[in-house]
């Protein structure tokens, strides 16, 4: 019974440890490594929702360094995509934080495969959330793909032709895909869902 407790005591004690690692080196900028990251991750303390769950494919260490940065500007998004009234918000743009943060509000339908293209940017991180309905998002490197529309300063998009994965987006799930990194291709349709309410917010990206 003894040992037990003190295993159970020193895995507390190393739990602790970790999480002060964590918030030493988020307080002195510092980027964590690919490991501390994962754990950053699944900690969740980032997102503070325990019912919303940040899908799979992203870059976890992206955006541990992303978040680090520029965390004020990640908590707004963050707390704006889960705020209760996101049905009743008006398509269109809305600024979060100036030009740092902002967010787009779409209700409309979605699209076949063929009709849709991959896409990248270069200075905003998106976090794409589907609060209503479903569809799916492809996500691919930038690397390796080809470039079928350059870069368009003003509308901050370029298109691509890639090989990537398909994922379903849905009110349980979000998504962040970043610029120069990820190519993403939004608004595929998912059988028996015509239209989708999404938000797209936008989070200036820097280290």
């Amino acid at each position: 019974m003894h040992s037990f407790f003190r295993h159970l005591l020193s895995t507390v004690t190393l739990l602790m440890a970790l999480s002060m690692c964590f918030e030493m080196q988020a307080q002195s900028g510092k980027a964590l490594g690919k490991k501390e990251s994962k754990e950053w991750f699944k900690e969740r303390k980032w997102l503070n929702n325990d019912n919303l769950i940040p899908h799979k494919s992203i870059d976890k260490q992206e955006l541990a360094s992303q978040y680090i940065a520029h965390t004020d500007w990640w908590d707004k998004a963050f707390a704006y995509m889960q705020r209760d009234d996101l049905a009743s918000i008006e398509p269109g743009r809305y600024p979060i934080d100036g030009e740092n943060v902002f967010v787009i509000v779409s209700d409309g339908p979605t699209k076949e495969l063929a009709k849709t293209k991959y896409e990248s940017h270069k200075v905003y991180a998106d976090i794409h959330y589907v609060f209503d309905g479903k569809e799916k998002i492809g996500i691919a490197p930038v690397e390796g793909s080809t470039v079928t529309e350059p870069y368009d300063a003003e509308k901050e998009i370029m298109f691509h032709e890639a090989k990537g994965k398909y994922y379903e987006e849905n009110p349980e799930t979000f998504f962040v895909v970043f610029p120069g990194k990820d190519a993403h291709r939004p608004g595929v349709k998912v059988e028996g869902y015509g239209t989708v309410k999404k938000i797209v917010i936008k989070v200036r990206a820097g280290g």
